[in-house]
This record gives C-alpha cells, sequence and structure tokens, in this order.
C-alpha cells in the first residue's frame, strides 16, 4: 500500500487507477446506451477543478458527440464542506435548450447538484442528468436523483485522480484515503 503525505496529513491508497477504469468503462457503456442515435448534440458539463480528469476519461469512452462546458462552483474548505455553494466561474457556453450532462468528481452532501441544478435550469437548459465518478451515499443531506454513479464510496475524505486537499494531489493516479493510523 503506498502513501503519500500533502501537507500536514498522511494518505494512503483506497482505490487503484485500475479499478477507477472499470468504473468509468461502465457508467460510459450506460451514457451511450441512453444517448446512443440522438440527434441532438449533448453538453458536457466538467465542474471545475475536480472533475478534470474523470470528464477527460469519460469523453473518451463515449461514442456519440457532445460538447464540453465547464462551470467552477467551490465549498470546500481544507478537509471539511463550508454547507455553503458558490459559483466560483459561470457556464464557458450558452446551454439553452441543451441537454446537459453534469460532471462531477464527487457527490458527498448533495447541495453542489442541487445548486448546479438550478442554474442550469435559470440558464435555460433542456434536461440535465447527473454523472458523478464518486457518491458518499451516508453523506448525501440532500433528495436528489443521479442517473449514473460510477462508485459508490463511505464517508472518509480522499483525494487522487482529481480530488484535491485544499488544491494539492490532484494529479496523483490512485485515489487516496486520509490515514488514520497516522493520528490524524
Amino acid at each position: 500500500m503506498r502513501r503519500v503525505r500533502l501537507f500536514d496529513k498522511t494518505f494512503k491508497t483506497f482505490i487503484p487507477y485500475e479499478d477507477i477504469e472499470k468504473a468509468i468503462d461502465k457508467v460510459a457503456e450506460k451514457i451511450n446506451a441512453d444517448f446512443s442515435g440522438c440527434q441532438d448534440i449533448p453538453v458536457l458539463l466538467c465542474v471545475l477543478n475536480g472533475s478534470i480528469l474523470f470528464t477527460a476519461e469519460l469523453m473518451k469512452r463515449l461514442t456519440f458527440d457532445c460538447e464540453i462546458v465547464s462551470t467552477k462552483l467551490s465549498s470546500y474548505s481544507g478537509t471539511a464542506s463550508t454547507g455553503k455553494v458558490r459559483q466560483v466561474m459561470g457556464l464557458t457556453a450558452d446551454i439553452t435548450g441543451r441537454r446537459v450532462i453534469i460532471v462531477e468528481d464527487i457527490v458527498d452532501s448533495g447541495n453542489t447538484i442541487v445548486e448546479l441544478r438550478k442554474i442550469l435550469a435559470d440558464k435555460g437548459a433542456a434536461e440535465s442528468y447527473v454523472c458523478t465518478m464518486l457518491l458518499k451515499p451516508d453523506a448525501c443531506r440532500k433528495d436528489i436523483s443521479l442517473d449514473y454513479v460510477a462508485m459508490e464510496i463511505p464517508n472518509d475524505f480522499i483525494v487522487g485522480f482529481g480530488l484535491d486537499y485544499n488544491e494539492i494531489g490532484r494529479n496523483l493516479k490512485d485515489i487516496y484515503v486520509l490515514d488514520q493510523e497516522d493520528g490524524q
């Protein structure tokens, strides 16, 4: 088991890259089945910064034409959610009348998804779907529907494959969990 040190915390391997790839393959297969033969060009909404790697890997596996749009929201400080979602950067394109697949790295409290769906409705999206790489069912406090979930995980703090601890660790290929044996 590999360990990495980020600032004052130690993390240990939790989900190896090979398992991440398999989960992305499965979720892409479901999306391809649902959007097969679509006449429109759906939008993949990459929620920055965390979902960059997931969005890139997912796009490579999609077999229908799609456009990528980005937005940036924030609700974390350190290892905890602040409970308040703020829009840091607006949508990078007009989504009026378009079908939008929100591509999120992780859904925990559900606050970000609720806010994103509100933003998309206000901007005139025809429909919105949610695709998340990771879901923490024990942390979700909102009544939200998720259309595509690659993996469910416990309510632990994780980093890697796009997820960060105070903006570092996103570049790690595997996903790591906080190492409780390190006394933190």
